[in-house]
């Protein structure tokens, strides 16, 4: 699918992405967004993570142009979202985490209707939407009220909807969240060719498996601020399978490694143990000195995911 501007856009400044500096939002005496700063360059899939109430919607509305921040400065594809709403809007796709429509439209009906809001010309328009439907595989559906739709379906035609116009960002909120796996598989896609055409995406999901599959950057975000996760907690939990169980548990026995059983219950069968090891360089040395040792490694690998790993490191949301 070609990422080209719509009319109605045709005189962008250079993408920026999205830059948020010190930005603070209240609701009463709660402090969503506690002076937040991040950042998320243009052609890359950048991940939100945080826990549940951490700010991660509340910062999504506001780069949306949905919310006005109490402080602190925004841009999204180099506009202020709050002085230059337009302008911001018009370069910004946003699908939040429950999509929300007129069910007695079709689904076509839907996405030509946002079409006009956005002023694209009615020729452009139903070529667009066609794609669209296309591309979220809801052609056959095209001419169906949208209250018939399931929730994945009605996910699939929420992010049409946040692309009917071309975005240079988009920003998705839970995009995931009712969709089946050949879809998920789909999704993850669809959001790294937009971003190899020099897209922003900046994506919310408490699914951490898939995030780690699409994503370049990671921005962790808990109490309304941005965090580092603790870079010194460098030792994480592996899986190591070998043909012969007795022999890794014999072997990491004598070098002192300590280790608990994995999946494995025969001792002269294959089988897996779990261990601490200390990143990549720390596999690559268990590699070596076992396959020395003579045993029969046939697999490693971290229990979670790199992004699962650095959220479980974090002690902010507990504090």
């Amino acid at each position: 699918m070609e990422l080209g501007k719509s009319p109605a856009v045709q005189a962008s400044p250079p993408t920026t992405g999205i830059v948020v500096e010190d930005v603070s939002r209240s609701f009463g005496t709660v402090r969503a967004l506690d002076s937040i700063t991040l950042e998320a360059r243009p052609g890359r899939v950048t991940a939100l993570v945080g826990p549940n109430g951490s700010g991660k919607t509340t910062l999504l509305l506001v780069l949306a142009g949905l919310l006005v921040p109490d402080s602190g400065t925004v841009r999204v594809a180099g506009f202020d979202p709050v002085t230059d709403g337009p302008s911001a809007r018009a370069r910004t796709g946003w699908m939040p985490d429950a999509f929300g429509t007129w069910d007695s439209l079709t689904a076509r009906q839907v996405l030509s209707t946002f079409a006009a809001a956005y002023r694209i010309p009615s020729a452009t328009a139903r070529a667009r939407v066609d794609e669209l439907l296309a591309t979220v595989h809801l052609t056959e559906l095209a001419d169906r009220p949208a209250s018939v739709l399931s929730r994945g379906q009605k996910q699939r035609l929420g992010l049409a909807r946040a692309l009917v116009h071309k975005p240079d960002v988009l920003l998705l909120d839970e995009p995931a969240s009712g969709l089946d796996p050949r879809s998920r598989v789909d999704l993850r896609v669809l959001l790294r060719r937009l971003a190899d055409e020099g897209c922003t995406v900046l994506v919310s999901s408490h699914v951490l498996s898939e995030l780690e599959e699409m994503a370049d950057d990671a921005v962790f975000i808990s109490r309304g601020r941005s965090v580092v996760p603790d870079a010194s907690s460098a030792q994480q939990t592996w899986q190591v399978r070998a043909l012969a169980l007795g022999a890794l548990t014999t072997w990491l026995t004598s070098v002192g490694a300590a280790w608990r059983p994995g999946d494995g219950t025969v001792p002269d069968g294959p089988g897996s143990v779990l261990l601490e090891v200390a990143g990549d360089e720390g596999a690559a040395r268990l590699v070596r000195d076992a396959v020395a040792a003579g045993v029969p490694l046939t697999s490693l690998g971290p229990v979670v995911g790199t992004l699962e790993h650095a959220y479980l490191t974090l002690d902010e949301e507990r504090r």
